[in-house]
């Protein structure tokens, strides 16, 4: 059972930067992929980013160039690092994991984080 705790989120205005943190327990990390999800009121989830067991990296369109994925498994750690934020990137953020390639659906991923909200004002 792997166990993922995120972090980093809060307020920060229109252009601003936040970077997320989702860190692992209860399993090995290094085996799974690790993919970012986002939820606005009223909204369905929706896939963000997505990094592989070999690095490789997958981005939604409308984050592409502005937020990038990482992840550090010598800390069992997955990051969002968000750069030029929107309003329209307002939402509860959540981190999962998964025996997938960066898969964008989040039926393919087992586990997940309890999220962090991150508001970005304009």
């Amino acid at each position: 059972q792997v166990q993922l705790v995120e972090s980093g989120g809060g307020l920060v205005q229109a252009g601003g930067s936040l970077r997320l943190s989702c860190a692992a327990s209860g399993g090995t990390f290094s085996a799974y992929s690790m993919g970012w999800f986002r939820q606005a009121p009223g909204d369905e989830r929706e896939f963000v980013a997505a990094i592989s067991r070999y690095r490789i990296t997958r981005y939604a369109d409308s984050v592409k160039g502005r937020f990038t994925i990482s992840r550090d498994n010598a800390k069992n750690t997955a990051y969002l690092q968000m750069n030029s934020l929107k309003p329209e990137d307002t939402a509860v953020y959540y981190c999962a994991a998964g025996i997938n390639s960066g898969s964008l659906n989040p039926d393919r991923y087992d586990y997940w984080g309890q999220g962090t909200q991150v508001t970005v004002s304009s």
